[in-house]
């Protein structure tokens, strides 16, 4: 049996969100904050296992651009600047049925170790994120 493909892929700036059909009949609907923070890139996953960054601050992260890559991937560009990671078919199918997991795992880790989804500069407070406005 073959992996599913995507039959659809949607930008949707103003809710800062990835709509993604599967042929599978699966349809998942990706917050911008939880493909960035779950970002396949070395950045984010490290080299290796156990080497994964915990990315906080990222609650207002939208997506600026999505590039194919060949027939096996898309690219996303963040409003944070970050744009190295690629994610796979296989990837962004794996993010949408995990993804009630994924993110309670994910705001257990910022809990436990005394960090936000809210940006905030060096000395603590909230800052506004840099970038363009999502359309």
């Amino acid at each position: 049996m073959t992996a599913p493909k995507p039959t659809d892929i949607t930008l949707h700036r103003k809710s800062r969100t990835l709509e993604v059909a599967f042929d599978s009949g699966e349809r998942f609907v990706l917050p911008a904050e939880y493909l960035r923070v779950y970002s396949p890139s070395a950045e984010v996953q490290g080299h290796g296992p156990g080497q994964q960054v915990l990315v906080a601050g990222k609650r207002e992260v939208g997506i600026m651009e999505l590039q194919p890559v060949g027939n096996y991937a898309v690219s996303l560009r963040f409003t944070d600047g970050h744009a190295t990671g690629i994610y796979s078919w296989e990837t962004l199918r794996d993010l949408g049925t995990r993804h009630d997991e994924n993110w309670q795992s994910y705001l257990d880790a910022l809990e436990t170790s005394h960090l936000s989804r809210d940006p905030t500069s060096l000395y603590g407070h909230p800052v506004p994120m840099r970038g363009p406005k999502a359309r």
